[in-house]
């Protein structure tokens, strides 16, 4: 049966714990469009995983970029949303990904832009789609290179 994907982000969608995010920064590829950069990486799954085919992510806004909390919150919860709303594609890669090789998606949105640039969510979904997309892209391309050398003797 197909599922409907929710417009939402749950607890267990958010990307959690020392050894998680310091494994994505470590072996992590990353993508840049304007002003978000995405670092991503597929990790394998838990038998406990509650959550095999959605991808899990990260927020991150740095204090040197942003230097008021204030700001650094507003940014983060316009990421959360944009992000929301452009979710789907995210859940499709991460679906796709189960099947071919029984992984999960973990990845970090990165904001990289300066304190005084104009923010909206229409313009962070536009770079979210585009981010996400070309992940897609990326790990289709590692997936049949995958296939390839398997194929090969």
């Amino acid at each position: 049966m197909n599922q409907v994907i929710r417009n939402t982000l749950g607890k267990n969608e958010i990307l959690r714990g020392r050894k998680q995010i310091a494994g994505l920064f470590a072996s992590g590829k990353s993508f840049r469009r304007g002003i978000l950069r995405i670092l991503y990486t597929s990790v394998n799954r838990r038998d406990d995983d509650t959550l095999q085919d959605a991808a899990q992510v990260l927020f991150v806004v740095s204090k040197r970029a942003v230097p008021r909390a204030t700001r650094r919150n507003r940014i983060r919860r316009l990421m959360r949303e944009a992000y929301r709303h452009e979710k789907s594609s995210a859940v499709a890669c991460a679906r796709s990904l189960a099947r071919k090789s029984g992984k999960s998606l973990c990845m970090a949105l990165i904001y990289t832009g300066r304190t005084g640039t104009a923010l909206s969510v229409d313009m962070l979904r536009k770079e979210i789609n585009g981010l996400l997309e070309d992940v897609i892209r990326n790990l289709d391309a590692e997936n049949d290179q995958d296939c390839r050398n398997a194929e090969s003797p």
